[in-house]
């Protein structure tokens, strides 16, 4: 089963790692990307506090980052993983 919105925000970091300029950023934003693309594809589904930790650390992404496109695919990479959320029971 694949989660769709996980995958899109893979997707949604995967863009936002190109376009930063930082190579600390870029590999943060990588391996955050790789890890929702591991989550979209897993056994189950991440519970809530999983998701909250992904959220928390899209937001640290979001203020250390400088380019718009950078900034901008991160806000929708969170945007998609809080849609997730919303499906997960519980909470």
């Amino acid at each position: 089963m694949v989660r769709e919105d996980l995958r899109a925000a893979s997707d949604h970091l995967r863009a936002a790692a190109v376009a930063a300029t930082d190579p600390s950023l870029e590999e943060r934003l990588y391996d955050q990307s790789d890890q929702l693309a591991e989550l979209a594809t897993a056994d189950s589904g991440p519970d809530h506090g999983r998701l909250a930790r992904i959220t928390h650390a899209l937001d640290e992404l979001a203020d250390a980052v400088d380019e718009d496109d950078a900034e901008s695919n991160i806000a929708d990479a969170r945007n998609s993983v809080e849609s997730y959320r919303e499906t997960v029971e519980g909470v």
